[in-house]
């Protein structure tokens, strides 16, 4: 209730006199005490449903009547983690400038498990996010998704580790006693770090953290520890003390998409953004 009523600048007791008047006019308890909070009951998860739905169809109204209006101008926000923002959202940029000139982009630099609920909460128009485990699932009907690119992460080691040189990629097993530096929990990459090292049967020792890669590889370089780094997030660090190989693992992977709320993929606004976006990122698979 409390976050409701900070998501739409009302007080919480304005929200429950809503949510009162909402009741009466349905004919239904739509929330039950749960604890200390409160739980949607199965009339309120039906009207849920139904409120996604007319969410996405007024998307698709404001889409319909910005077409219908004469030209394409006007200003996309556009909510991205920082890598995002240098390999599409940049191109992008210069881009539209060349297609769609009246299309300005205000790009929010944001975490990748961010950019989403900025979305959701209409700080955004646009999101590019990571996928993870605490991310809204593909088929969740608020959002439209277009995948961009996935790229490997790979191992970062102090150079004279044993696994440091050898033909192949390092098996992930192999990793399993060594101490770990990685992003802290709720970062999207330590959810991909978590995961490649539990399928590989084990659950990396977390001695050190840090969500800014430059200081992970610098940590590795003073030997205190390995990581596993997004290939992208490499570019342009230091790596003359630590060996840089590929893992036998393909969930080692980070799968970056774009996102609009439902409906909205429509708007003439979005949509040369999203073709930016998807040239942007052809380009990004080409060089990988």
């Amino acid at each position: 209730m409390t976050a409701a009523a900070a998501a739409l600048y009302l007080t919480p007791s304005a929200v429950s006199q809503q949510l009162a008047a909402l009741e009466q006019e349905t004919g239904h308890e739509l929330l039950a005490r749960d604890g200390r909070g409160v739980r949607l009951t199965p009339a309120g998860e039906i009207l849920v449903t139904h409120a996604d739905a007319v969410l996405a169809q007024l998307e698709r109204a404001e889409a319909d009547l910005a077409a219908y209006a004469a030209g394409v101008q006007g200003q996309v926000t556009v909510a991205s983690f920082a890598t995002g923002i240098s390999l599409v959202l940049a191109p992008a940029i210069t881009a539209l400038a060349a297609s769609a000139p009246g299309v300005l982009l205000k790009v929010l630099d944001a975490e990748g498990d961010a950019s989403l609920p900025m979305l959701l909460d209409g700080q955004a128009d646009l999101a590019v996010a990571v996928e993870y485990r605490g991310a809204p699932r593909a088929g969740d009907r608020r959002l439209a998704r277009f995948p961009l690119y996935a790229e490997p992460f790979e191992a970062v080691l102090p150079l004279g580790h044993r696994l440091a040189a050898g033909p192949g990629p390092v098996a992930m097993a192999e990793l399993a006693a060594e101490p770990w530096i990685g992003p802290y929990p709720g970062n999207p990459c330590h959810d991909v770090v978590l995961l490649a090292c539990e399928h590989a049967g084990f659950t990396p020792r977390l001695v050190h953290s840090s969500d800014d890669f430059r200081a992970v590889v610098a940590l590795a370089s003073a030997g205190a520890g390995v990581a596993l780094v997004p290939r992208s997030a490499l570019a342009g660090v230091d790596l003359a003390q630590v060996a840089v190989r590929p893992v036998d693992s393909d969930l080692a992977t980070r799968k970056v998409f774009a996102a609009v709320r439902s409906g909205a993929e429509l708007h003439p606004l979005i949509r040369p953004v999203l073709r930016a976006l998807g040239d942007a990122a052809e380009q990004v698979a080409g060089r990988s």
